[in-house]
């Protein structure tokens, strides 16, 4: 497009100035001829006095030679005596040469040109020329004639000159803005080169920086590595999901298999009739009912983690922490007597939480010591406040975890140590305290028993009240 818009500028200046250029020089020629038709008619002469000076030659000169300066050249001038029927007549004692002679036969009304005053574009010899006339005192007229093919001449030179600097000027511009388009445009090669790499499935390609910038281009790019960064993120997050969503299906599948296999074992024997004694049948619907009831809690934990992964509403009110603690721990000597349990749990501890989901987490915690550790094993139960969180850690004495075990604690159907439990407790402990907002954490060496605490904000901006 610029090269487009130079070349019509380099056209439009090329002919203006040719036009200027022609103009002057045209001028310049017809004011040498009307200053010497002037100084013809202002002597008055005839004729005959003209042929009797004796210095006449001096006299042509001044007449039609006048002006000499410039740096021009100066053009083919003719000069012709004609009488009135227009036939070339001898003028200053000299004949009509061949060249006069066509000059007399090219003008038609020789009088007329001469009457009028004005000057003429005539053509003779192949030339053309500008002609004038000039009446004499005994009405003879001169005929005086310039050639305008030094005009031609310098107009044609001048175009050559013009149309070879206009061309240069248009390569040199093709070639700058041929360079100034690369240069901006190779982001966008950029861009292309990036997007077919992840057309090919590499996520992690992005768009490369460039030094100098084209504005408009440095924030396509940015956002398009930005567009490009939730991409791949969003990509990892569903590859990891279905990852996870794979795992827990077969998890639960397995779960589920082992009491329903139990379960299913039990119902064969009854329906064969080999549970002949009772004692057998009452020991058979014991276990079919343990597996019932295990498979029962094992359904109700993954309607519970189905429903915080769905981020569910909770209610939220004021709850006191510290009476949860205590009634989860009053529930744990009732079932471990012999479990020494000490509890940290003086006055309110109030916190803006879902009441049903904090006693879960209580439970659970507690549900895991009595699971996981001797019923031997001391425990301590705290709940308090600090640095503005309120703040709940269940710490025992058992045995501890590995430090890869403790780093997989809250995966689903995680078991470590004796393999009991549905391995879900603490993947929902973790749930719950997410949906809170809130944080959960653990601390445990082989041998050194396990401490979890977690930490609550006072208000969970996450909620809202019910």
């Amino acid at each position: 497009m610029n090269v487009v818009v130079l070349a019509l500028g380099i056209v439009v200046a090329t002919a203006v100035s040719i036009m200027a250029m022609r103009h002057y020089l045209l001028d310049r020629i017809d004011s040498e001829l009307v200053s010497s038709r002037t100084a013809l008619e202002r002597t008055g002469f005839t004729r005959e006095q003209i042929d009797a000076l004796s210095a006449i030659g001096s006299l042509r000169d001044d007449l039609l030679l006048a002006d000499a300066a410039g740096s021009l050249p100066r053009p083919e001038t003719v000069f012709v005596a004609v009488d009135g029927k227009g036939k070339p007549l001898m003028f200053a004692g000299i004949p009509p040469t061949a060249r006069q002679r066509e000059l007399a036969a090219a003008v038609d009304d020789p009088r007329g040109i001469a009457a009028s005053g004005g000057i003429r574009d005539v053509r003779f010899g192949g030339d053309e020329f500008r002609a004038v006339g000039a009446r004499l005192g005994d009405g003879t007229v001169v005929l005086m004639a310039t050639s305008t093919d030094a005009v031609r001449e310098g107009v044609t030179k001048s175009l050559k000159v013009d149309l070879g600097v206009g061309a240069g000027l248009l390569v040199l511009l093709g070639v700058l803005t041929l360079i100034g388009a690369r240069h901006r445009l190779r982001p966008l090669e950029d861009m292309v080169e990036t997007a077919s790499a992840i057309a090919e499935g590499d996520l992690t390609q992005r768009v490369p920086a460039r030094k100098d910038p084209v504005l408009e281009i440095e924030q396509l790019r940015l956002a398009l590595n930005s567009m490009l960064h939730q991409v791949e993120s969003a990509f990892e997050t569903r590859e990891r999901s279905a990852s996870q969503l794979r795992r827990f299906v077969a998890d639960a599948s397995h779960e589920l298999r082992t009491p329903l296999s139990a379960i299913r074992g039990y119902l064969q024997l009854y329906d064969k009739g080999m549970l002949r004694e009772p004692a057998e049948r009452e020991r058979a619907g014991r276990r079919v009912r343990s597996e019932t009831d295990r498979m029962s809690r094992l359904v109700d934990e993954l309607l519970t983690l189905a429903r915080l992964d769905q981020q569910a509403e909770l209610v939220f009110r004021e709850v006191d922490l510290s009476r949860l603690v205590r009634e989860a721990a009053e529930d744990l000597r009732v079932q471990e007597p012999g479990r020494p349990v000490a509890v940290s749990a003086d006055g309110a501890v109030l916190v803006h939480a879902d009441e049903t989901g904090l006693r879960q987490v209580v439970g659970n915690l507690l549900a895991n010591v009595r699971t996981h550790t001797p019923g031997s094993a001391a425990v301590r139960v705290s709940a308090g406040r600090s640095n503005g969180l309120v703040h709940l850690t269940v710490a025992d004495e058992g045995p501890g975890l590995a430090t890869e075990d403790a780093a997989r604690i809250f995966d689903r159907f995680f078991r470590a140590g004796t393999g009991a439990g549905s391995g879900l407790g603490m993947a929902i402990v973790q749930g719950v305290v997410q949906a809170h907002g809130g944080e959960v954490t653990v601390r445990t060496r082989p041998g050194e028993g396990l401490t979890v605490r977690v930490e609550l904000p006072h208000a969970p901006c996450s909620a809202s009240d019910n």
